[in-house]
């Protein structure tokens, strides 16, 4: 609901300001006042695209203010006031047509407008029926209508579950053209893999060999260096020692002190004729021939190819050998699974069809009373010749394509129209004038089972070419709604001025060469006058003052609703 506008520089309109309630608010004026301006102002605040042209002459931009009051607008990530779910949004027009907006204060991108009033808002003017324009908006309607939101959202469910499976059927079946080609692919990997017998830290000891073999010469040096200083030279530590041996034995004899020492020179002998035999070995068991440098370079030179085609190190390679001998495995057992799939899309489209038929069976069911209601219904608001029909044309289910399914049933729904007798029904998006489709919006939303009473719904001259009982008619189907939405309604007609609960006058004033529009929420007594300005014209007659006066009287105390 809208609680609050305000309008600055504005085409004729300077600065007003509206505080709007809830119930039926009718908009009354001479010809040219102003009063569409209200309603494109509310437009724009919705976010629909503005035009330089609108900004009032001699001024930098124009700007709105609107103040909307809607339950659980938490949705919207915006700051809202907790407390009463108010949201405030503005919007500033610049000479270019360009400008700014704002939600809660924070700025917005102007587009998001749409997002955050568009659901609050519904405007059937002369151009304004995009909800009786879309053959969509027919479909969701009739199923409000009929209950079967519930029923539609598995069909929706059933259709997404087809189309996942038939996705899954698709890459099966190309796996299948790919399977010959890919499983020789995929052996000649695994054989290629599993022949060089990779092992984990075999790369680092091969690097580790490279780095001796590169330096064989000067290895081999250093150990015949250090055998001949151990044991093979002459003289070496081994011969040294026994001497050394030898002479303290001697002088032991004479001192027992040398004798001590003598003792202690027995694990160093041990040491070097260790490192004797080690060294022995080590120059045994080395192979530092050329011969065994190419072994080693070809290793490494297989590990790095490997690491090229399949991974970063021999772990990442024995992941990925891990990998694909699995894919080979699936690869194997294609037929199978592309049989299994097959067998769930029989039995989804089955669960599909059973449901996507009772969703059609329950639509047409509730079509035909949803269009005795609505030909009711337009033939007391002045068109009572009209023919009202929904047309329901069911598309055929084949299994052979169930990518296809619709998330909304098998069904395209359409409302067709025969304003006038012996004219065969055509679509009411093709034949019908603003008028009657603001007519057939009315009906429509006073059959509906639209339960959102925080949308505002805007009605732009809906009394168009009718009056006297029709009028009337019309005004008790806008009272009875505005029992559950905010109703905004311009009007020429006294009949539908009379049942409003808010009256608004838009005057039209020129001073020091300068148009202004203004608006005044008006008094009983000031209804009074507006009312019989609207039955007589400019100038209101007592009979016509007083005629106003029952008028209001007798709809304020509830009589003719």
């Amino acid at each position: 609901m809208i609680k609050f506008l305000r309008i600055r520089n504005l085409a004729t309109i300077e600065d007003i300001r509206m505080d709007l309630s809830e119930g039926l608010s009718i908009l009354t004026g001479e010809t040219g006042a102003g009063k569409s301006i209200i309603i494109d102002s509310i437009r724009l605040i919705c976010g629909e695209k503005a035009f330089a042209d609108l900004v009032r002459t001699g001024c930098a931009e124009a700007s709105l203010e609107a103040i909307f009051s809607r339950p659980g607008l938490e949705s919207s990530g915006l700051l809202q006031d907790e407390a009463n779910g108010d949201l405030v949004l503005q919007r500033s027009i610049g000479g270019d047509g360009t400008g700014k907006a704002y939600g809660d204060g924070v700025l917005i991108p102007v587009k998001k407008l749409k997002d955050l009033a568009g659901p609050l808002v519904d405007i059937y003017g002369q151009n304004d029926h995009v909800f009786l324009l879309r053959l969509d908006s027919h479909l969701d309607y009739l199923d409000h209508f009929s209950g079967t939101i519930p029923l539609r959202g598995e069909v929706a469910g059933a259709a997404r579950e087809l189309r996942r499976l038939s996705r899954l059927k698709a890459e099966w079946k190309e796996r299948e053209r790919e399977r010959s080609q890919r499983l020789d692919y995929l052996d000649f990997q695994i054989r290629e893999i599993d022949k060089a017998g990779l092992r984990p830290g075999e790369e680092e000891e091969l690097r580790a060999r490279r780095h001796i073999l590169k330096n064989a010469e000067k290895i081999s040096m250093l150990v015949e260096q250090a055998l001949d200083t151990a044991y093979a030279g002459d003289p070496s530590l081994s011969a040294l020692l026994a001497k050394l041996d030898h002479a303290l034995a001697e002088l032991g004899a004479f001192d027992p002190a040398f004798a001590e020492m003598n003792e202690s020179l027995g694990p160093l002998g041990i040491v070097v004729r260790e490192l004797a035999d080690v060294l022995m070995r080590y120059k045994e068991k080395q192979d530092l021939s050329p011969e065994k440098m190419e072994e080693v370079e070809a290793r490494l030179s297989l590990i790095e190819t490997l690491k090229r085609k399949y991974g970063g190190d021999i772990r990442d390679i024995q992941f990925y050998l891990e990998a694909i001998k699995r894919e080979h495995g699936d690869l194997n057992r294609v037929q199978e699974k592309l049989a299994g799939v097959e067998a769930e899309i029989a039995s989804a489209f089955a669960a599909y069809t059973a449901k996507a038929t009772a969703l059609s069976a329950a639509r047409k069911r509730a079509a035909a009373d949803l269009a005795k209601l609505i030909e009711k219904e337009i033939g007391l608001l002045g068109m009572k010749k009209a023919r009202f029909h929904i047309q329901i044309d069911s598309v055929p289910l084949t299994e052979e394509s169930p990518d296809r399914v619709r998330e909304t049933g098998i069904d395209d729904v359409e409302f067709v129209i025969s304003p006038n007798p012996g004219e065969q029904l055509k679509p009411l998006r093709k034949i019908a004038s603003g008028g009657e489709l603001s007519r057939i919006m009315l009906a429509l939303k006073a059959v509906g089972k639209d339960k959102d009473g925080s949308k505002t719904l805007i009605f732009d001259e809906i009394d168009a070419g009718i009056g006297g009982q029709t009028a009337e008619f019309i005004a008790q189907k806008l009272k009875n709604l505005a029992r559950a939405h905010q109703i905004i309604c311009i009007t020429h007609l006294p009949q539908i001025a009379s049942f409003a609960d808010h009256h608004f006058r838009i005057e039209k004033t020129v001073a020091h060469n300068r148009t202004f529009t203004a608006v005044k929420k008006l008094s009983f007594e000031e209804r009074v006058e507006e009312i019989a300005r609207l039955m007589s014209g400019s100038l209101a007659t007592p009979a016509a003052l007083e005629s106003a006066r029952d008028m209001l009287r007798h709809h304020a105390s509830g009589a003719g609703i």
